[in-house]
C-alpha cells in the first residue's frame, strides 16, 4: 500500500524536522506547495494515491476528496479548518484534523503590531522617510483607550491579556466569560463590544456568514478601527468597503481576506487607511515548526490507529 504523503504547505520543504519525522515512521512526503490557482485537473488529482495529507488553507473540496480512495487523514497545519468540506471528509470516512495552540501567541502579537499601526501611522511614516520625506505624524496612545475582542479563544485571550497589560480597556464579545480572568477584562456581548471599542480585533471561529455587516460596522465609533487576523469570511467586505467610503470608521488592517491572495480588483487596495497583509499572523519560524510537527503527528497517529489530537472527524 502507497505510503504517500502530500504536504500542500509551503513553508514544508524537504530535509526539515517534519519530514524528518515522517521518514522516520516510513511514511514518504511528496511536496505540492500552495502557490495559488491549481489548474482544475491538478487540483482534483492533488490527494489521489496517498494515505495522508497536510494541508496549507487551500480549499479541499468534495471531488478532490472523491478521488482521494486511499487517504485517510488530512492534518491542517493551523487552527482553522472551514477551508476543508469537513461533510465530505466524514461521508467518505476521512479523519480530519487541525494543530490547536501552536501559533496563537504570534497571532496575537501580529493583532498587536497592527493596532500599533493604526495608532502610530507607522507604515505611512516609514514609508514617506524612505521616499526623502520627514513626516511627523502625530500618533495615539494605547493607554486608556478601549480594545474590543470579538472571540475568546486561545488568540483571543492572549491579545486581551496584552492589552491589558497595556492600560487598555478590554472589553471581550464573547458567549463564554471567563470567570477566572480577573477585573481587567470586561465580558458582554458582541454588539456591545462593537459599539465600545477603539481598536475592535477579531479572533473568532467562521461561522458560515460574517459576523461583521453593514450594521455592525455603523455602530462602531468613528475613530475606531478594525483588525482581523483570524477569517476573512468573518467580515463583509462589500459593507467594510461601504462604511470605509462614508467615513463610517477611521480604517481597518487586514491579515485575512475573503479571496486570497489579493486580487487586483480588490476594492479594498484603494484606501489609505486599510493595511493588509499576506496572512502571516501565524507565520513565526517557532510557530510554523510547532504545526508542522503536530500536523505531522497527528497523520502518524491516525495511519497507527490511534486518536490524534485536534481530531474534527
Amino acid at each position: 500500500m502507497s505510503r504517500r504523503i502530500v504536504i500542500t504547505t509551503d513553508y514544508l520543504v524537504p530535509g526539515d524536522s517534519v519530514d524528518r519525522l515522517l521518514r522516520e515512521h516510513g511514511l514518504e512526503p511528496v511536496y505540492s506547495p500552495a502557490g495559488g490557482k491549481r489548474a482544475d485537473d491538478e487540483r482534483r488529482h492533488l490527494l489521489t494515491g496517498a494515505v495522508g495529507a497536510i494541508v496549507s488553507s487551500e480549499p479541499i473540496t468534495r471531488d478532490m476528496l472523491a478521488e482521494a480512495a486511499d487517504l485517510q487523514i488530512i492534518a491542517r497545519s493551523g487552527v482553522g479548518y472551514d477551508s476543508v468540506d469537513i461533510a465530505a471528509a466524514q461521508e467518505l470516512g476521512i479523519h480530519v484534523a487541525n494543530t490547536p495552540g501552536v501559533n496563537h501567541h504570534a497571532v496575537a502579537e501580529l493583532a498587536l503590531a497592527l493596532i500599533l499601526n493604526c495608532a502610530k501611522h507607522l507604515s505611512d511614516v516609514i514609508t514617506g522617510v524612505r521616499a526623502g520625506q520627514w513626516p511627523r505624524t502625530a500618533g495615539t496612545e494605547l493607554r486608556d483607550k478601549t480594545l474590543g475582542v470579538i472571540g475568546y479563544g486561545p488568540s483571543g485571550r492572549a491579545i486581551a491579556a496584552i492589552g491589558a497589560a497595556l492600560g487598555m480597556h478590554v472589553i471581550v464579545g464573547t458567549s463564554h466569560p471567563d470567570t477566572e480572568a480577573g477585573p481587567s477584562i470586561e465580558f458582554t456581548d458582541v454588539d456591545t463590544t462593537i459599539a465600545a471599542a477603539d481598536y475592535l480585533t477579531l479572533h473568532a471561529r467562521a461561522t458560515g456568514t460574517p459576523i461583521i455587516g453593514a450594521d455592525r460596522l455603523a455602530a462602531m465609533k468613528e475613530t475606531a478601527f478594525i483588525i482581523n487576523t483570524a477569517r476573512g469570511s468573518l467580515i463583509d467586505e462589500s459593507a467594510l468597503v461601504a462604511a470605509l467610503e462614508k467615513k463610517q470608521i477611521a480604517g481597518a488592517a487586514l491579515d485575512v481576506l475573503d479571496v486570497e491572495p489579493m486580487t487586483s480588483e480588490n476594492p479594498l487596495r484603494g484606501f489609505d487607511n486599510v493595511w493588509i497583509t499576506s496572512h502571516v499572523a501565524g507565520q513565526t519560524v517557532e510557530a510554523r515548526e510547532r504545526a508542522g510537527l503536530a500536523a505531522a503527528q497527528a497523520v502518524i497517529d491516525v495511519l497507527d490507529g490511534k486518536t490524534p489530537a485536534g481530531l474534527i472527524v
